[in-house]
C-alpha cells in the first residue's frame, strides 16, 4: 500500500484529495498548519499532522517518522489581491517554504511530487485557449510565486532526479458530489461561493469587480473545473509517477470560459431568487480572460471531467452551502 503525504490537505481542494486518495486504498498523511484549513475537513482520514513547511525541524521530523511513495502539495496561498498588497507572504509561503518541502524530500529520498500550479502563471493571455507552451508571464506575485517554484522543480528533477508534475488549473468550484466536503473558507474570495453566500444569506451581495472590460458583457471570463474532476486528474498524475513517468505539466480546465455575470445567471436559475449585486472597480492583478487547453492532459494523463456543465458545479456547490450555513445557524463544526 502507497503512502502520499498531503500538504495543505486540511484545505477546500486538499480535503477532497484526501477522501479520493483513500477511497482509492492509499494511505494518506496530511500536514497543516490550520491556518486556512479545517481539522473536521479530515477528521478520521488518515493520520493528521499540525505542523507548517516552513518549519525545516518539523520537516525533518515528519520525513524520519514516515516513510512516503509521493507528496502531493496544496499549501500555497492563492488570493491574487491579497499577493497584490502583501507579495512578501505569498514568496515565504509559496515558494519559500515550498523549497525546504522539496528539500526535506531530496534528503529522505522521496522522488515524486505533485504540485499544485496556477493558470496565473501565464498572465493576460496571448491567445485562447491556453495551452501549456503559452508563454509565462504572470502579472502579480501569486503567479510569479507558482512560476518560481516550477523553474525550481525543473533544476531539481535536473539535478536530484525529483520527478514532478504540475497542475496548472484555472478555477477549482463545485463541491463533494457525496455532501460531505465543501469550502470552509471565512473570508471567501472565490467567485461561486461569493454568489451562493449572497444567496443564501450569509452575506449582503456579491461585489463584481469591473463591469468596462473587452468582453461581450463587460465582465471578466474564467474557465472553472469542479473539485471532483481535478482531484481525478492529481490521482491520474500521482499513479503516473509512481509508474515511472518524467517529469511534466498540465492545464486544467473545461475549455469553456464563463463571464461573471454569466455565472450569477445560472446560479440565479439553480438557487430560484434574485441575488443581490454590487457593482465595484476592477482589481489591480485581474487577467480578462483565462481559459483553458486540457488536451494534454486528456491525452496523457487519460483525465476526462466528469462534472464539466457549469450547471453541475453550480448544484453541487449550492447543495454544501444550504448544508454548510445550516450547520453555521446551529452550532459551527469548522
Amino acid at each position: 500500500m502507497r503512502t502520499i503525504l498531503v500538504v495543505g490537505g486540511a484545505g477546500y481542494i486538499g480535503a477532497h484529495m484526501v477522501k479520493m486518495l483513500l477511497k482509492f486504498g492509499y494511505q494518506v498523511v496530511t500536514l497543516d498548519n490550520l491556518s486556512r484549513g479545517h481539522r473536521n475537513a479530515v477528521a478520521g482520514q488518515g493520520d493528521f499532522v499540525f505542523g507548517d513547511i516552513a518549519d525545516r525541524a518539523g520537516l525533518e521530523r515528519l520525513f524520519t517518522g514516515y516513510t512516503f511513495d509521493a507528496v502531493m502539495h496544496f499549501a500555497g496561498f492563492f488570493k491574487v489581491g491579497e499577493s497584490m498588497i502583501n507579495p512578501s507572504l505569498y514568496y515565504q509561503n509559496n515558494t519559500a517554504a515550498t523549497l525546504n518541502l522539496l528539500d526535506a524530500m531530496v534528503a529522505h529520498q522521496v522522488k515524486l511530487f505533485i504540485f499544485s500550479s496556477s493558470a496565473t502563471i501565464f498572465g493576460e493571455p496571448h491567445y485562447l485557449p491556453i495551452d501549456e507552451q503559452h508563454p509565462k508571464q504572470p502579472i502579480n506575485p501569486y503567479g510569479w510565486s507558482k512560476w518560481m517554484v516550477e523553474q525550481i522543480l525543473a533544476d531539481y528533477d535536473h539535478a536530484y532526479g525529483l520527478k514532478s508534475i504540475c497542475l496548472r488549473y484555472f478555477n477549482a468550484a463545485g463541491a463533494d458530489p457525496e455532501g460531505q466536503l465543501g469550502g470552509y473558507h471565512t473570508d471567501e474570495t472565490c467567485l461561486i461561493p461569493l454568489v451562493l453566500q449572497a444567496a443564501s444569506g450569509r452575506r449582503e451581495t456579491v461585489t463584481v469587480f469591473g463591469q468596462d472590460y473587452d468582453t461581450p458583457d463587460g465582465t471578466c471570463i474564467r474557465d472553472y473545473i469542479h473539485i471532483e474532476d481535478l482531484c481525478q486528474a492529481h490521482l491520474l498524475a500521482v499513479e503516473q509517477l509512481l509508474n515511472g513517468a518524467e517529469s511534466a505539466a498540465y492545464n486544467l480546465g473545461n475549455g469553456t470560459g464563463f463571464s461573471v455575470k454569466q455565472v450569477i445567471d445560472v446560479a440565479e436559475k439553480i438557487v430560484k431568487k434574485t441575488i443581490p449585486v454590487t457593482m465595484g472597480e476592477r482589481r489591480p492583478g485581474d487577467p480578462i480572460r483565462l481559459v483553458a487547453d486540457s488536451k494534454l492532459a486528456q491525452t496523457r494523463l487519460g483525465w476526462q471531467p466528469k462534472y464539466a456543465q457549469l450547471e453541475t458545479i453550480i448544484d453541487h456547490a449550492w447543495r454544501w452551502e444550504i448544508k454548510y450555513y445550516s450547520v453555521l445557524n446551529r452550532e459551527s463544526v469548522f
